[in-house]
């Protein structure tokens, strides 16, 4: 395929997989490679994923939420603040079937930089590894977190006293 689908040529780009559920994983890849993205690397939990990308210099990783014994967001959280890892800046897409705002701003708070909610398609995926290359957000580095800026759009601040209470002092 190459560069069919909106200019995007994967076949330089280097994708791990972390997912538990066989299956799913063979869905994934099939769709990766539909979009010519060959070069694939697979681990079945969150712990095998962090070794796997010591040995693998990818591009963006894939990562599934719910895993035993290591999950996706577990996974995100070491892999963007543990000391010895492997690509803290890696770009993380989280794929899950469960998309309730707590378990979404939990895993947002670890470092995950995009969602794909299940069942997926091979448009929302390339929609949004294209999303992720071509519109990167800056990394953030506070207390208690490291990794994408979790505010999707920069908004300037109006006036630099905005949150000042808006009652006159006399």
């Amino acid at each position: 395929m190459g560069q069919g689908m909106i200019g995007f040529d994967g076949r330089q780009m280097r994708v791990l997989l972390v997912e538990d559920n066989e299956h799913f994983r063979r869905l994934i890849r099939t769709v990766l490679q539909a979009l010519g993205i060959t070069q694939v690397s697979e681990a079945a939990d969150g712990a095998a994923g962090l070794a796997a990308l010591a040995g693998c210099d990818a591009d963006l990783v894939i990562v599934d939420y719910r895993m035993t014994p290591m999950d996706g967001v577990e996974f995100t959280r070491r892999l963007r603040t543990d000391p010895g890892s492997a690509n803290p800046y890696v770009p993380v897409l989280m794929v899950t079937g469960y998309t309730e705002p707590k378990l979404v701003a939990e895993a947002r708070d670890a470092g995950v930089s995009e969602f794909l909610a299940k069942p997926i398609s091979a448009k929302t995926l390339l929609s949004r590894i294209v999303q992720l290359l071509q519109n990167p957000r800056p990394f953030v580095s506070c207390e208690g977190y490291f990794g994408p800026d979790r505010r999707r759009r920069q908004v300037a601040v109006p006036h630099p006293d905005r949150r000042r209470s808006s009652l006159p002092t006399e």
